[in-house]
């Protein structure tokens, strides 16, 4: 089970620069990312960074995942295809 206070960088997919975008945008903990949402901080985290393609699967899985504790790659289909879809709104 993971603490609300585990500092992102510390969370499952979570690697260096993903945590370092997060803390820009303000999220360093797990209940920040679980407070905004892994498409909110997808979208903060690319609006920080308009010059940067960020890959989905990098980024948006990898948070929901975080969030998840499972690897991104775990996350179901429809989960994914929800999350894809939120995005491109």
């Amino acid at each position: 089970m993971l603490s609300d206070t585990q500092p992102v960088g510390h969370l499952k997919n979570i690697g260096p620069t993903v945590a370092q975008r997060l803390l820009e945008i303000g999220v360093k903990t797990r209940k920040d990312l679980d407070a905004v949402g892994a498409v909110a901080a997808y979208r903060h985290m690319s609006a920080n960074h308009p010059g940067k393609h960020l890959p989905v699967c990098y980024y948006l899985y990898s948070l929901e995942g975080a969030l998840r504790d499972q690897h991104w790659n775990e996350i179901p289909e429809e989960v994914k295809r929800s999350l894809q879809k939120q995005v491109a709104k």
